[in-house]
């Protein structure tokens, strides 16, 4: 399999980390790229590419760059291929306009994609076939889970809540730590205890037939201190109000960016 990735900065550098350990033949365009794994072919212009052609050009530029850089690229790809974009926010329908109506499969992946650890969103025109679907899901499954949805405002709406999701997650986790900093721990006894503390919960939650509720109960003693946490964390809904306005916030803006 034959691959061109277009541009290759945080989030195709983060994918291409992961790809470059499994089959396939990789070339990079990037003027600005540094480096890239072992193996991997990268060219500074797209004057070098020569006359090969690709199985599937992956499109990692950013959404602006688009229209002015796309168009180069049409002819490079081999019959019975796709375009893969996992650039936020242009359509299906501008990427078939701008390729000539070659099949497109929009991906949109998160940061953990880096580590193997990623959640994608997969969303293919109508005229992808099977067998193209499948080779993206297989691409992408080597970054981390893939879930298949039906249109793009369910894309949309998967970028709100996992390809946004890290982002939100970090940000927890930076007020937990300075939480636990000004309970008297060092920053770095802070970010230690609450890394490992989510760490070891979401992984016990993963592994766990039991709901979320079952699992928050299991820790919960009657008036006890994790109770008494809670109470102050949520008592009055306030917690799950602010993430439904976080997530609407993000799905909102994707609506925006169509």
């Amino acid at each position: 399999m034959q691959v061109l990735i277009i541009g290759c900065g945080k989030m195709g550098g983060a994918l291409l980390s992961q790809w470059a350990r499994g089959p396939g033949d990789f070339t990079v365009i990037d003027p600005f790229a540094p480096a890239v794994p072992e193996g991997v072919t990268l060219l500074k212009n797209d004057s070098t590419v020569g006359d090969r052609l690709f199985d599937i050009i992956v499109i990692a530029i950013k959404p602006q760059m688009i229209e002015e850089v796309l168009p180069a690229h049409v002819g490079r790809l081999a019959p019975g291929g796709f375009f893969l974009s996992i650039a936020a926010g242009f359509s299906i329908g501008r990427l078939a306009g701008l390729s000539g109506g070659k099949p497109v499969i929009r991906v949109m992946p998160n940061l953990p994609a880096a580590i193997g650890q990623g959640v994608s969103g997969l969303c293919p025109s109508a005229d992808a076939t099977e067998a193209m679907c499948a080779s993206a899901e297989a691409l992408m499954r080597q970054a981390g889970t893939v879930v298949r949805v039906p249109d793009e405002d369910s894309l949309d709406r998967l970028t709100a809540v996992a390809g946004s999701g890290p982002g939100y997650v970090f940000e927890l986790a930076r007020s937990y730590v300075a939480a636990a900093n000004a309970l008297g721990f060092s920053p770095e006894v802070a970010r230690e205890l609450v890394l490992q503390t989510l760490a070891g919960s979401i992984a016990m939650a993963q592994g766990s037939d039991l709901s979320l509720e079952e699992l928050r109960n299991s820790v919960t003693s009657k008036n006890g201190t994790t109770e008494a946490g809670l109470k102050a964390l949520n008592a009055d809904g306030g917690l799950d109000e602010r993430l439904s306005a976080t997530v609407n916030a993000a799905y909102a803006r994707a609506i925006e960016l169509r």
